[in-house]
């Protein structure tokens, strides 16, 4: 019986000496608690009781950052929240250089997040995007690189205003609406202005353009419905024709 225990003993033994570590895990392997380097990814043999592994994931992470209180440049308060994509590069210093490199990392986030925004003013933070991010990208990478992480993107996802501040911003929207609209109504009315004159020049030197011009706008006037339309029509304008005329008498 005692043979039998000490044979699955053995078993036990040898069966935890050996680990498979998949495609993404490396192994750090402790020593006496001393880090003798890092194995894997397949099967890995560790001598028990002497040596552990820690598994190290090296896939890239998203971690999304919560909401962070933030006051702009030009003291607005507001709430912005990111994402960041990181991935660890070197499992020996993930292990042996911070206490939990995911959380710190997380931590590291959010305090960047807030001390970079608020150097920038409201209107920067809406319309310059993918500054601040490329900012914040390589501010946490050289933070993180002693710890062996490399953080390749990080994204400001959303921007909370105050309400009041929002209320704001629609009204300038709408002012600016408004301004466009009239400059685009003045530029029309210049421009018809323009041809109207161009029109004026050239039909003043031409009594026949004039002639056509008044019968073209008697055709428009009575182009809809039937109707019966009065108008004076000065003697001038049958001058030119009088004068054909009595040239083929003569």
């Amino acid at each position: 019986m005692s043979f039998l225990y000490l044979l699955g003993f053995v078993a036990v033994i040898l069966f935890s000496a050996f680990k498979v570590l998949p495609e993404w895990e490396r192994g750090v392997v402790l020593r006496f608690g001393r880090c003798i380097g890092v194995r894997g990814p397949g099967l890995i043999i560790i001598i028990p009781a002497i040596e552990k592994v820690l598994r190290v994931d090296t896939r890239t992470v998203t971690m999304d950052i919560k909401p962070q209180d933030v006051i702009t440049y030009d003291n607005v308060s507001m709430k912005v929240n990111a994402v960041i994509y990181f991935r660890v590069l070197n499992p020996e210093k993930a292990v042996t250089q911070v206490e939990d490199f995911f959380f710190a990392t997380s931590q590291l986030a959010q305090t960047t997040l807030r001390s970079v925004l608020g150097q920038y003013q409201m209107d920067d933070l809406l319309s310059s995007r993918e500054k601040i991010n490329h900012t914040l990208q390589e501010i946490l990478d050289k933070a993180t690189e002693p710890w062996g992480i490399k953080v390749s993107v990080v994204e400001v996802k959303h921007i909370d205003l105050p309400k009041e501040m929002q209320r704001a911003m629609a009204k300038q929207a709408e002012a600016e609406r408004e301004r466009r609209a009239k400059v685009i109504n003045a530029e029309g009315e210049f421009q018809r202005a323009e041809k109207l004159k161009q029109a004026s020049e050239i039909i003043s030197k031409s009594p026949s353009a004039l002639q056509l011009a008044y019968l073209q706008a008697l055709q428009e006037v009575t182009g809809e419905g039937k109707q019966t339309i009065i108008l004076p029509i000065p003697i001038d304008l049958f001058k030119p024709f009088m004068e054909v005329l009595d040239k083929s008498k003569s």
